[in-house]
Order: structure tokens, then C-alpha cells, then sequence
């Protein structure tokens, strides 16, 4: 029997530095019945997730795997995903949740990286990777033992992939060990609730809120993929105080008819946090008036946590597109390309420094650091206010230079998203002979809207909400998914199709 006394705070919660792959256990012991996870069309009360994630980690055991050893989970959504996650944590191990939509070139990449002692799942589950595989759907022998492991030695407590702006994946390792503590909790989520994943466990701040979330006693409710209207069931039916969307989502969930929004009851959300992409003004101000602006926050920050900004909703209507002023115990500057810091209310990189940031929170591998000493960027632009709230531009390198004018993608994909009938929008440079580049912006359009669908419309439509030097000077159509259930898409990508696409038809 585990002693609870030395986890648990007197309300309930996990004390700072109790071992997550311990937790899971301790909850299962306090409350055996309760619902832990909802996920592949069940209910897994917190006895059956614990006595499922030990058993798991002695088949991850048997494979070779203990502690302070990777192991690639590249699965979908899904109850095998956490409780692969939890079996890696009770040994010890370093869990790496990469995409399983990766093409193998991609996965190959990554595995190199890692250097995994394990790899779950996967694009081919037959390639040789140079590490054993373990395909998905394949459960421990029914003989495994169900009883809870014991204390290990607790390998850092994730491995995250990140691509930016540039597509190209690397990898972040959160090196603070699988404990409780810096990084596992998450803005006004109370011990026991009830929450949603909506978003894919692959993406850092699905996997970094969710999955800990198992470990304090939620209930997680799982969705295999984000639908607007079955999100709004899900909320009706389980009645979650704690949120998280990213923009893409609060939009399409505001863009439901009304009638439809109608049916469900959301009274129950104490809190929504989003992040992990620029929201729409549009999108946010309905979100605020839906849920009340004390219920709604945003966290700009990123997977290596050695900088961040946040707003509540009720700033927000005071500064509309803001993403808030720089958090307690972190510095921000606003720098040009020699380091020069720029005035208030001009653009430049925005950067970070965070006393003892360095090597503390995030170490990359593939990839080097953009920093300046102990100042340290995500590559993303941005201005301050005299009151000192950020209000991000764009990524460095997605900003369009047009006839020596800066031209900001993501306030033009804004504008364009506000539009009736457009689902999504992404905005690339294109090669002009005289300007240098020019914006060309992909508009995502239903199915049946494409046949029908109209530049010039688009162009009339942002006539009242951009400058005309900010137009898009060409516009093509598609019912291809532009951004995934993250909110992120592959801008680079978007630019080198275009761009061939651009080079055929001259």
C-alpha cells in the first residue's frame, strides 16, 4: 500500500516532487471507481488506467527499456497512448511523443535523434529503425502482472518535436525529471476535475496538460479527432470545468450556427486556456462574450518554457489583440537584427531571460538555439505598448518583404479567416521581379463552396479590415486542410508549392 501522506497535499493535490508514474496509483487507491479516462469509446475509472499502465511498463521493461531511456510513442489518439506514456514514467523512461502521420524520411530523422531504446508505432512498424519496435494494438501477455512498480530513478520527464516556422522538425527535451512540480500544472486546473483533450497527443501542450492531468485525479475525456458540434456533446455530456482550444477550434466551434450552440449547455467551464497560435480578434471577443472574460486565458509562450506572456479575457477587452504582459520571474526584450532594443510600439524579435532558463527547461537536439547571451527567442515578432502588453506580428521567417515594406502573414490570415465562408487561410511570399515578394494567400473553402468560390470577393471583404498594401496580390482556393487540430500549418511547405506552382506556369 502506498503511503498517500507522502504525495498528496492536504487538499488532494500531488505534492511538489511526487513521482509522476507513482500517482496515477495513489489516486487508484483513494478513489478506485472513479472515471480517469475517457477514450476509444469507453470509460477507464482510475483502477483499471493504473492496473493498465503497469502492466504496459512491464512490457516496456521486457523490451529492454528503464530509466533515463527514450521511447518513441508514435500513435494516435487514443487510451494505448496514455497509458504508454504512464508505463514510460513508472520506469523511469523518457517518453517521445512524435506525429504518427510523419512519412518515414521524417521518422527516421527523429529516431536518429533520439536514439531511442524503444519505439511504439510509427509509419511502418515492420522497418528496421535501429531500435526495437512494438507495434500498435499489441497488449501485454495476460500472465503481466497488474501491482504497482516501485520508486525508480526518474529519467527527464519528456521529449517533444517542434518544427517553427520552417517545418522541419527537431527535438526539445524537457530535462526537470517525471516529478510533480515546474511544467506538469496548468492555470487554474483543480485537482479532480474533469477536463477535454481535443487536440492531437503528438503536440506538446496537448501531451503536457493532458496526460499530467491524469496524474492529479482528472478526468480526461479524450477526442480522437476535433469536431466543433461533438466537442459541444462532450462538454453537455461530462461537464468539464477546465478547457483548452487552440484558435482553430474556437473558431470553428463560434462558426456553428447559433441554433446548433443552442442545444448544448457549456455553464459548467470555469476556465478556457488557449494558445499555440495567433487568435483571431473575431474569434476571441466571441469566445469572451460565450463564456464570460474571466473564464478566458491566453499563454504565449512555446514547448522550451523559458519565456511567456498571458491575458485574461478581461484585459483583453482593454487590449484587444494582445497576448498579454511577461510573466512573474521572466524578462522580455524587443530587439532588431544588431540587438539594438526597439521603442515602444515598434516591431523587432521579441526575446526572453529567464534566471536559470538556460539548460534548465528545455534542451534541443538538431537544432541550435536563437539567442543573444542569456536572451533567448522563439523567432517570433512582436511590439509592446507603453503598458508593457506583447502583441505578436509573425515568425521571423514567414515576415514578407514587399518593395521594402514588412508585411506581417499571420494579420493577413486573420482578416482573411473573419470572412463568411472561409475555413482557414495561410499566406506565403511569392517572388516578384520589382517588389522582391508579394503576398499570395491559399483560402480553405468547404467542398461545395470551391466551384463557386471568388477572389475579388475576398479582396472586397478586407477592404474595411486591412490596408490595401497588405492585399494578397494573387488568391487560389482549396478544400484541403490547411491548418491541423493544433491550429499549426506548414507554412514552408505552403510556400515551396506555391512557388513551384508559380515557376510551371510561367
Amino acid at each position: 500500500m502506498l503511503d498517500l501522506s507522502r504525495f498528496l497535499e492536504a487538499d488532494g493535490s500531488p505534492k511538489i516532487g511526487a513521482p509522476l508514474g507513482l500517482l496515477t496509483g495513489v489516486y487508484a487507491a483513494l478513489e478506485p471507481d472513479r472515471p480517469a479516462l475517457t477514450a476509444d469509446g469507453r470509460v477507464y475509472s482510475r483502477a483499471e488506467v493504473e492496473a493498465l499502465a503497469n502492466r504496459r511498463a512491464r512490457q516496456l521493461e521486457a523490451l529492454g527499456v528503464g530509466s533515463h531511456d527514450a521511447v518513441i510513442i508514435a500513435l494516435p489518439n487514443g487510451a494505448e497512448f496514455y497509458l504508454t506514456t504512464l508505463a514510460c514514467w513508472k520506469l523511469g523512461a523518457t517518453p517521445a511523443h512524435v506525429s504518427w502521420r510523419l512519412t518515414e524520411p521524417e521518422f527516421a530523422e527523429i529516431v536518429d535523434w533520439a536514439r531511442p531504446k524503444l519505439v511504439v508505432g510509427g509509419p511502418a512498424a515492420d522497418r528496421d529503425w535501429g531500435a526495437p519496435s512494438l507495434p500498435p494494438g499489441v497488449a501485454p501477455d495476460p500472465g503481466v502482472s497488474a501491482e504497482t512498480l516501485g520508486e525508480r530513478e526518474w529519467g527527464p520527464w519528456k521529449m517533444a518535436t517542434s518544427g517553427g516556422s520552417t517545418g522541419r522538425p527537431k527535438l526539445v527535451v524537457d530535462p526537470n525529471p517525471a516529478v510533480w512540480g515546474d511544467g506538469k500544472t496548468s492555470l487554474n486546473r483543480r485537482s479532480g476535475c474533469t477536463v477535454i483533450n481535443p487536440g492531437p497527443l503528438y503536440h506538446s501542450a496537448p501531451f503536457g496538460m493532458m496526460i499530467p492531468g491524469l496524474c492529479e485525479g482528472c478526468h480526461v475525456v479524450d477526442m480522437p479527432r476535433f469536431d466543433a458540434e461533438r466537442w459541444l456533446q462532450l462538454v453537455d455530456q461530462h461537464r468539464p470545468e477546465w478547457i483548452y482550444l487552440v484558435p482553430t477550434m474556437m473558431a470553428r466551434i463560434a462558426n456553428l450556427p447559433e441554433a446548433v450552440r443552442a442545444k448544448y449547455d457549456v455553464s459548467s467551464i470555469k476556465t478556457l486556456l488557449h494558445m499555440a497560435a495567433p487568435c483571431p480578434p473575431w474569434a476571441k471577443a466571441f469566445w469572451i462574450d460565450y463564456l464570460g472574460p474571466d473564464a478566458v486565458w491566453e499563454i504565449y509562450g512555446g514547448t522550451e518554457r523559458f519565456g511567456s506572456t498571458m491575458i485574461s479575457g478581461r484585459e483583453w477587452l482593454q487590449k484587444p489583440g494582445s497576448v498579454g504582459k511577461v510573466r512573474a520571474g521572466i524578462e522580455m526584450r524587443i530587439l532588431d537584427e544588431d540587438g539594438t532594443e526597439r521603442p515602444v510600439g515598434e516591431v523587432g524579435e521579441i526575446f526572453f531571460r529567464r534566471p536559470g532558463a538556460l539548460g534548465s527547461t528545455y534542451r534541443y537536439v538538431g537544432v541550435e538555439p536563437r539567442r543573444r547571451g542569456e536572451w533567448i527567442t522563439f523567432g517570433d515578432l512582436g511590439r509592446v505598448d507603453e503598458d508593457g502588453y506583447l502583441f505578436i506580428a509573425d515568425r521571423r521567417t514567414d515576415m514578407i518583404v514587399s518593395g521594402g515594406a514588412n508585411l506581417y502573414p499571420a494579420e493577413i490570415e486573420s482578416a482573411i479567416d473573419s470572412l463568411p465562408g472561409v475555413l482557414s487561410s495561410v499566406v506565403v511570399g511569392l517572388p516578384h521581379p520589382d517588389l522582391g515578394l508579394v503576398p499570395h494567400a491559399v483560402v480553405q473553402v468547404a467542398p461545395d463552396r470551391l466551384a463557386s468560390a471568388d477572389g475579388a470577393a475576398i479582396l472586397a471583404g478586407l477592404r474595411d479590415r486591412l490596408a490595401v498594401t497588405k492585399h494578397p496580390r494573387s488568391i487560389e482556393f482549396t478544400s484541403e486542410t490547411i491548418r491541423d487540430d493544433a491550429g499549426k500549418s506548414r507554412r514552408s511547405a505552403w510556400r515551396d508549392r506555391c512557388i513551384a506552382a508559380q515557376e510551371r506556369s510561367a
